[in-house]
């Protein structure tokens, strides 16, 4: 355990590297463990206070929904806060830990970009600090250039996500460019010949998967919108 301690803190070979981010796997399975209890928890507490809010105004006394004369209401929006806060953001944390976790995992196989250095291995974290910037840009947009009202909530939010989209895109490639080497190489399981990559198939990955969440949210939002 002192030896694994001692790769985490200093890396210096490529069997360093893998056993640090091999370890980083644990991480991953432990937040996704807490996300799926703290998904389950909250969306239990908001059907749970949601149904039986539902149950006792609208079927059994036969008064409106979200009516203040009904108790059940504030455990109905407690409900909801719940699940949005401990449902969502536990999913959203486990869904970022997995994938950046894996990422990782998959660069330590890749003895070209452990050669070029930390930068090259910590690219997806890279890209998460990136995002952290453009949605500083997009908060702004919508608290200070736009003025939001009751009526264009939903094209605001549109107008959120074109801009992020369009600003990670273009800072995906000059960061694709400067921290992976040109040529590398990654392992595939249960072939002998590792798979060839370079920076420029990287960035159409990272772009193809950006662009293709942009395009399936307006394709969700126009069949299901009302």
């Amino acid at each position: 355990m002192f030896e694994v301690m001692k790769a985490m803190r200093k890396p210096k070979s490529i069997e360093d590297w893998q056993v640090m981010l091999e370890m980083l796997a644990g991480y991953g399975l432990g937040g996704s463990a807490v996300a799926l209890f703290g998904r389950v928890g909250g969306g239990i507490y908001t059907k749970a206070a949601d149904v039986g809010s539902d149950l006792v105004g609208k079927v059994i006394r036969k008064i409106e929904e979200d009516d203040p004369r009904n108790p059940g209401v504030i455990a109905d929006n407690v409900g909801d806060n719940v699940g949005d806060i401990a449902g969502m953001g536990s999913d959203l944390f486990g869904s970022l830990a997995e994938s950046t976790v894996a990422a990782l995992i998959v660069s330590a196989t890749s003895p070209e970009l452990i050669v070029a250095g930390t930068s090259a291995l910590y690219y997806p974290i890279v890209i998460t600090a990136f995002g952290i910037l453009v949605s500083f840009v997009t908060t702004f947009h919508a608290s200070n250039i736009a003025t939001i009202t009751f009526n264009n909530v939903e094209s605001v939010l549109k107008y959120q996500l074109i801009i992020s989209t369009v600003l990670m895109t273009a800072a995906l490639y000059p960061l694709t460019i400067n921290i992976l080497p040109q040529e590398f190489t990654i392992a595939v399981a249960g072939q002998a010949e590792p798979l060839k990559c370079s920076a420029i198939k990287a960035f159409i990955c990272v772009a193809s998967g950006l662009w293709s969440g942009l395009i399936i949210g307006y394709i969700t939002e126009y069949f299901t919108s009302n």
